[in-house]
């Protein structure tokens, strides 16, 4: 006789991504500490008992929250500069699009960029630890880019790789983060070409020779 708690891998992932959903969106709104699991099962359309069959705390549930955000943004980074290059296009036209892969993810992911950002600034925290090991992969892509760049002449050797990269990241975030938050009329397309603009100005330059 088969359980009625049973679910297939499938199930289970659809569940996931509703509680992560409920929470991200919850916790954005306010606050980690005054969000209850109660209040997320209900957001999310789940049982209480649902939660915790996925996570054994809040904690753990923000920690993978943490971790699938970041995931997502990591593989459409990814996906941008493995298109860039099949395409045989440079480095930099690698890191425009993924400057705007990482505007389009913020436009279907607001409220966990908003958290994701806000918690950047926060010490103390039982998943800091899983935060930075999530904040250098994403970087690491850019970090990827950039070394190519530079090691096939494209970019100056004189780039600050690990600086630069983490300056990229950072500018489509904070960018984003003011575009939805104070100019919600500008386009997609039109914040891609301002920072496009700045990127080109400010790496775009090639290996004096």
């Amino acid at each position: 006789m088969t359980s009625a708690r049973t679910t297939t891998p499938r199930s289970r992932s659809a569940t996931r991504d509703k509680l992560f959903q409920a929470a991200v969106t919850l916790i954005a709104e306010q606050g980690f500490s005054s969000t209850t699991v109660e209040e997320i099962a209900e957001r999310a359309g789940v049982a209480k008992g649902t939660v915790y069959y996925n996570f054994s705390s809040k904690t753990e549930l923000f920690e993978e929250l943490l971790r699938h955000g970041v995931a997502l943004l990591t593989a459409d980074l990814q996906q941008a500069a493995e298109e860039t290059a099949r395409r045989g296009d440079s480095r930099v036209d690698a890191l425009d699009s993924m400057v705007r892969a990482g505007l389009q993810f913020i436009d279907r992911y607001p409220a966990f960029t908003q958290l994701y950002v806000a918690e950047l600034w926060r010490t103390g925290r039982a998943w800091n630890d899983t935060l930075l090991v999530v904040r250098k992969e994403a970087v690491a892509v850019v970090e990827g880019v950039l070394r190519a760049g530079v090691a096939e002449g494209e970019l100056s050797e004189d780039i600050d790789i690990q600086l630069t990269a983490a300056a990229l990241v950072g500018m489509v975030l904070v960018a984003a983060l003011d575009w939805k938050a104070f100019q919600p009329e500008r386009s997609l397309e039109d914040v891609h070409g301002a920072l496009s603009l700045l990127l080109q100005g400010r790496v775009g330059g090639s290996r004096p020779r």
